[in-house]
């Protein structure tokens, strides 16, 4: 699998909690590629994962692991012949050598240009070149046209993929403009049929702009040191106001705003997302969303939602 034999250059990001195989299928059979966030599942789950999603796709797809946490399920994965793995959140040759011996092409995220080096040392098959400007948790302090020059000419023929904040074709047009091979969209996929976003996470995602985000670490319970933008409110506000308060002095922390679909309960600051099977103050929950936003005004199936950007994009040649 090469990035290059894509019918239509379009990654949807890993989106843990969000993410699911009606999406990525629907993104690969479109002509680009899905993915499924795998860092916290266990390993006979994953497989069963990657056996399902490639029984609803002959297309290409890949797994994401950020390994700043253990990769548990990556041999896993492999056993299951996954078509390709992305790294996020650190570096690891180790990793990248163990799935190369089974002929499964590697990207690793990055967010510097040292760590671009770095990759392209360890032997990736691709970088992703991640600006500020995107949604989730954040490696870059950069924008993403000053880091994905900088990474391009750094060259080595090794593809790059460039995300942040992109939604429309003309994001896609630009970026391919600047020597992107390829583009990876996260926020862009929240707002989809497809997505295990809460409707009212959807919603609010149509209805905002890149104003309406904040890049911060307010959410980081299961998940410290990590910054990420995401969709003000109330729980952002009344941290900001208290003064933006470390772990144990924080308003509200022992709050339960809301339930997943076992019952469990999600506290104000955790990193978990609203999912449609969310129940409670689905609102007061953390939202991703990058700088984007602005350009997304519905909420279409992914399948039809990747060729409408390429046509876009197409139209601004």
């Amino acid at each position: 699998m090469k990035l290059t034999d894509l019918k239509i250059p379009i990654l949807q990001a890993p989106m843990g909690g969000i993410d699911c195989i009606e999406l990525a299928a629907a993104v690969s059979n479109a002509g680009g590629m899905g993915s499924l966030a795998m860092t916290w599942t266990e390993p006979v789950a994953a497989a069963e994962m990657v056996l399902r999603l490639k029984a609803k796709t002959n297309s290409p797809f890949f797994v994401n692991f950020v390994i700043s946490y253990p990769p548990v399920s990556f041999d896993a994965v492999i056993e299951a012949d996954v078509p390709a793995i992305t790294l996020s959140w650190g570096q690891n040759p180790e990793l990248i050598e163990r799935a190369h011996r089974r002929g499964i092409p590697v990207g690793v995220q990055v967010g510097t240009v040292e760590g671009a080096r770095i990759a392209i040392d360890d032997g990736a098959d691709f970088v992703i070149c991640q600006g500020i400007e995107a949604g989730g948790h954040v490696q870059s302090t950069t924008t993403l046209e000053t880091l994905l020059r900088q990474v391009v000419e750094l060259g080595r023929n090794v593809p790059v993929v460039a995300a942040g904040g992109m939604a429309d074709g003309a994001d896609i047009r630009w970026a391919i403009g600047k020597g992107a091979t390829a583009v990876m969209l996260g926020t862009r996929f929240v707002a989809t049929q497809e997505s295990r976003a809460h409707p009212l996470y959807k919603e609010a995602i149509v209805n905002s702009t890149g104003a309406d985000t904040s890049y911060t670490l307010c959410f980081d319970g299961g998940w410290p040191y990590a910054a990420h933008r995401v969709l003000r409110n109330e729980t952002l506000r009344r941290w900001e106001a208290a003064g933006c308060p470390p772990n144990g002095s924080r308003p509200g922390e022992g709050d339960v705003v809301a339930r997943d679909s076992s019952g469990t309960e999600m506290h104000r600051y955790s990193v978990s997302p609203p999912q449609a099977s969310t129940t409670g103050e689905v609102m007061e929950c953390c939202q991703y969303a990058g700088l984007g936003t602005s350009k997304i005004t519905d909420i279409p199936s992914a399948i039809d939602l990747v060729p409408r950007l390429w046509n876009e994009c197409k139209i601004m040649e």
